[in-house]
């Protein structure tokens, strides 16, 4: 089992505010002989007639030495999960959930924008000290 991200639990609770059922926590991914593990699954009712919304939820502190590498090693962890997750449940959309001031710092930068077009990333993001979520960017 992967140690828990430091808002790991701050966004559990985000979420849970929002109405979001907690299904998987970690949600455990297998693709071949290797195991991985994506912190959080949760569902949402929709309308009777639309069914349910699925999601998983990957969450980064970006609290390392650089932004940069954390953003190297966060958009590679998304799209290996996001590749995993269309074969095995397709019906799940994948997000990457981080600070509301680390996407003002990062996300809003050039750098940033063009990870969110050009690698179609889907984001939530929080503010940890009310552990509320604060908007989706898909």
């Amino acid at each position: 089992m992967p140690a828990l991200d430091h808002y790991h639990n701050a966004v559990k609770n985000a979420l849970i505010k929002a109405g979001w059922l907690i299904t998987h926590d970690p949600l455990h991914l297998r693709w071949g002989t290797r195991d991985m593990y994506v912190d959080l699954g949760a569902r949402r009712l929709l309308a009777a007639e639309q069914g349910e919304q699925k999601i998983a939820v990957e969450v980064k502190s970006f609290i390392g030495y650089s932004e940069i590498e954390d953003l190297k090693n966060a958009v590679g962890q998304f799209v290996l999960y996001r590749a995993i997750l269309s074969q095995t449940e397709p019906d799940r959309k994948l997000y990457l959930a981080v600070r509301e001031n680390t996407f003002i710092s990062l996300f809003e930068e050039p750098v940033g924008q063009l990870l969110i077009r050009g690698e179609n990333l889907s984001l939530i993001t929080f503010n940890p000290t009310e552990e509320a979520i604060v908007r989706w960017i898909t």
